[in-house]
């Protein structure tokens, strides 16, 4: 008998258990389900203020700062992505030409060069090339820092556009601005009558142009910085990977 009113008791101790649990998962569940349903209209709500805007400011004037912004940022993840695809390992690259010199002479680096991504590994090419022609060492050094010119220039390609949309952008927000405030004069001359809560509400829309104006600016500014940043760690690369590349070449011509 008491081991039977043993075995319930403990029975009922773990039912308790576990309705106890599953009311602490349910309560847990409907406050992720709340703060995700709040999530999601603090979203909409944030969507929902940006169409306002939108409309507000006047879909020509408002469109063209957004076209700038589709357009730089297009051409910013263009370089972004090309240019971390020609950052190799330069380091790396120089010791394995180094070897390949070495072990099979200027046709195997050669190999090396052109199996490579990158502005070093052209570079590094057009100096095997020249020297495995029998050209003179100052002539292989000359080609060489000719050559970096044209892979800078590469490495810029299409960054002016970036600078252009970061400088208009703002320009353009301005003009309707001023277009806005223009057309609000001119109410007012049409009225004979000034009233604040008009003036204010015209002068509000106007400047909305401006606002979406330096937005675009400022997020193009930060990936413009990030890629000349980018663009000069390459350049500093190259540089002392032509000088170790021509000290190689006198060096395996010995």
């Amino acid at each position: 008998m008491k081991k039977r009113f043993s075995i319930l008791a403990m029975i009922g101790f773990v039912m308790v258990g576990i309705q106890t649990k599953a009311a602490m998962f349910s309560t847990i569940a409907q406050d992720v389900a709340q703060a995700s349903d709040t999530a999601a209209e603090e979203s909409a709500g944030g969507i929902q203020v940006l169409k306002e805007f939108f409309v507000d400011g006047g879909p020509l004037w408002m469109t063209l700062p957004l076209v700038c912004f589709i357009l730089g940022l297009a051409f910013a993840i263009e370089r972004i992505l090309y240019l971390n695809a020609v950052d190799v390992n330069t380091d790396k690259f120089i010791v394995d030409m180094e070897n390949a010199l070495q072990s099979g002479g200027v046709e195997e680096a050669k190999d090396l060069a052109r199996n490579t991504k990158g502005p070093v590994a052209s570079i590094a090419y057009q100096a095997l090339l020249r020297s495995g022609e029998g050209q003179d060492i100052d002539l292989v050094e000359r080609s060489v820092v000719g050559y970096g010119g044209v892979e800078i220039g590469k490495l810029d390609r299409n960054v002016s556009w970036i600078a252009l949309f970061i400088a208009i952008a703002p320009m353009l927000g301005f003009m309707g601005t001023v277009v806005g405030m223009i057309m609000a004069f001119q109410d007012i001359a049409k009225s004979g009558s000034v009233q604040a809560q008009d003036m204010a509400g015209n002068i509000q829309v106007a400047l909305l142009t401006t606002l979406a104006g330096l937005v675009v600016a400022i997020i193009l500014q930060i990936f413009y910085n990030y890629i000349t940043a980018k663009i000069d760690s390459i350049v500093n690369k190259m540089e002392d990977a032509s000088i170790s590349i021509v000290d190689m070449l006198v060096k395996y011509r010995r």
